[in-house]
């Protein structure tokens, strides 16, 4: 998730008018974030805040991948009465996340247009990126974190006293080392590295980053033959992180970011498996194809510099049988599937 105001460093998460070139050079994306963590205890000095249910509020922009990840495991883990959501629009002014989708274009409790406002109210002087995901504090207006990797591990261990009954458990103390060691090769070759292509710089680096893409999802393919998910039988943070990108492959990345060795409905495996997560509750009911196609395809102008959205690619096949019970397995493992959705909270365009 990019935060460079100056465009130096580009990323679809960021508001900055549009400014994506890297050109002449390879994709880095900076990682400087707010880091102060909401814990269920604060020793002194630390750099973090009590956990406290009604006094947060995740913003998330349905259209980002990364914030897409925060707005699934609140979902599962039945956070609503905890945390309260705020959905941006999937399109942003030069400077910001607005929230175009709240009537007047404000967000109904924290009153701003513009996300921005919040990260001033924390530092009058933040020159970085807006970004989401983000957890604001109601009481004060600021930006609490903007650490998306930390936000949805934070509410699976520290926001435990309010999970819903049921809730699964999405980063199990037994396999945390090799969830570590998987979830960091997702961040780096699949989520990150279809950015590596989108916007490399030059030939030379757009070829080493398809080609590190493409090995990686191919070892996501032959591990996912023989197990339902990525750990094994139940649903972990780690498929979490790997279905937002998936979900968005051959809508967005495939052909915008000339990832385009194969579509993901031509992988049979990865295809089978983000159908399966799909269809699982928590999962597709978060996803609204058509704000995630308006992102890409408007923010970025200068890959797409007429703004054109392609109205491809058919979408119906998320909801044919997948097969991928054949290998057993217990989706959300001791626990249960989230309910219906919250009332307000509905994906706008649904398949």
């Amino acid at each position: 998730m990019s935060n460079d105001m100056n465009g130096t460093d580009m990323g679809t998460e960021q508001a900055t008018g549009g400014v994506y070139s890297s050109k002449g050079k390879e994709y880095q994306r900076d990682s400087r974030y707010i880091t102060t963590r909401i814990t269920a205890e604060v020793a002194a000095g630390e750099d973090a805040v009590m956990v406290e249910p009604g006094r947060f509020r995740l913003v998330a922009a349905r259209a980002c991948p990364w914030a897409n990840r925060a707005i699934i495991v609140r979902r599962l883990l039945g956070l609503e009465d905890a945390i309260s959501l705020g959905t941006p629009g999937p399109t942003h002014d030069a400077d910001s996340w607005t929230f175009d989708l709240d009537p007047g274009g404000v967000d109904p409790v924290l009153g701003i247009h513009k996300l921005k406002d919040a990260f001033l109210a924390r530092d009058p002087h933040y020159s970085r990126g807006v970004t989401v995901p983000a957890i604001v504090d109601t009481t004060t207006g600021a930006v609490v974190t903007n650490d998306f990797a930390q936000i949805t591990l934070d509410l699976s261990s520290e926001w435990k006293r309010y999970h819903r009954e049921g809730a699964p458990d999405l980063y199990p103390e037994a396999l945390r080392a090799e969830m570590d060691e998987v979830m960091q090769r997702i961040y780096t070759e699949v989520n990150n590295g279809v950015y590596r292509c989108g916007f490399a710089g030059t030939q030379e680096a757009y070829d080493a980053a398809y080609d590190r893409l493409w090995t990686a999802l191919d070892w996501l393919e032959e591990r996912l033959a023989s197990q339902r998910y990525l750990m094994g039988e139940s649903i972990t943070e780690a498929d979490v992180r790997l279905f937002t990108t998936l979900v968005r492959f051959d809508a967005v990345y495939h052909g915008h970011f000339k990832c385009n060795r194969n579509k993901l409905t031509e992988m049979p495996v990865l295809w089978a498996y983000a159908r399966d997560l799909y269809q699982t509750p928590g999962f597709g009911d978060t996803i609204d194809f058509e704000q995630i196609k308006a992102h890409y395809y408007v923010v970025h102008t200068d890959l797409n510099p007429l703004s054109i959205i392609p109205k491809g690619p058919d979408l119906s096949g998320w909801l044919t049988p997948h097969g991928r019970e054949a290998l057993g397995g217990r989706p959300f493992g001791d626990g249960t599937a989230p309910g219906p959705v919250r009332a307000g909270e509905q994906s706008p365009h649904t398949l």
